[in-house]
């Protein structure tokens, strides 16, 4: 027997998968077509008023991939649940929601599940070697997003996150790429909080060098005068 909540997320989906495979709407008829004018290249269909326009039974069909232009990566998502079926129905809306957005996205990868198992006594007294097990497994699903610029990947991972489904978690691993020339800039913000003169002085270096080496003889040649006083010295006896 399922709990409450799992009773309610499994009906509340199964609604919502029920509302989305309706069929589609059928085509103009073909005397219609026949006599209206061929749409010109302004007047053709764009893919962002396509990814926003009303399409029913979209979501049964397979989620169209983008080809890599670079070969980038851009962001790893981590998806995990205890349900196999809701956490591939939310994968396949992940993958809709990236085409629709214009991220290359791969195909889902099924890693290895986690099972984890729990022994516990039915009861204490005489029953207490009656044992009974439980079993918790874990499904996991990951996706690499590629060449999409860093707020696309912030608007997909936050559309994700608002419309994510019942009893599914996800993690995104971001990538931030510094720009060209940031290794010059990070070096001159540094020496500028250095205070160095316009040029370095190598002289001073070198003096506070054989400044310091003189101070070290000097210490060594006291210690050492100090201890050959001591063993001249008569005893007392």
């Amino acid at each position: 027997m399922f709990a409450r909540p799992c009773r309610s997320a499994a009906s509340a989906l199964r609604g919502y998968m029920r509302f989305n495979s309706t069929t589609a709407v059928p085509a103009a008829s073909t005397s219609a077509s026949s006599s209206a004018t061929p749409p010109t290249l302004d007047q053709q269909l764009s893919e962002p008023a396509y990814a926003a326009s009303v399409v029913h039974g979209r979501s049964v069909r397979a989620p169209h991939y983008l080809p890599k232009t670079h070969g980038i990566p851009a962001a790893t998502l981590h998806f995990r649940g205890y349900h196999p079926r809701a956490l591939d129905f939310f994968v396949h809306f992940a993958s809709h929601a990236a085409s629709a957005l214009g991220v290359p996205l791969s195909k889902p990868v099924h890693l290895p599940t986690q099972r984890r198992l729990w022994t516990v006594l039915r009861g204490p007294f005489v029953h207490k070697k009656s044992q009974e097990n439980f079993e918790r497994k874990t499904h996991k699903r990951v996706v690499k997003a590629w060449d999409a610029h860093p707020d696309v990947v912030d608007m997909l991972v936050q559309y994700l996150e608002k419309h994510i489904a019942p009893g599914v978690g996800m993690r995104a691993v971001k990538w931030r790429r510094a720009p060209v020339g940031v290794g010059q800039k990070t070096l001159e913000s540094v020496l500028g909080h250095m205070r160095l003169d316009e040029q370095v002085r190598a002289e001073k270096v070198k003096a506070l060098g054989e400044q310091i080496v003189q101070q070290e003889l000097a210490a060594a040649a006291g210690a050492a005068k100090e201890g050959a006083l001591q063993k001249t010295e008569p005893n007392s006896s």
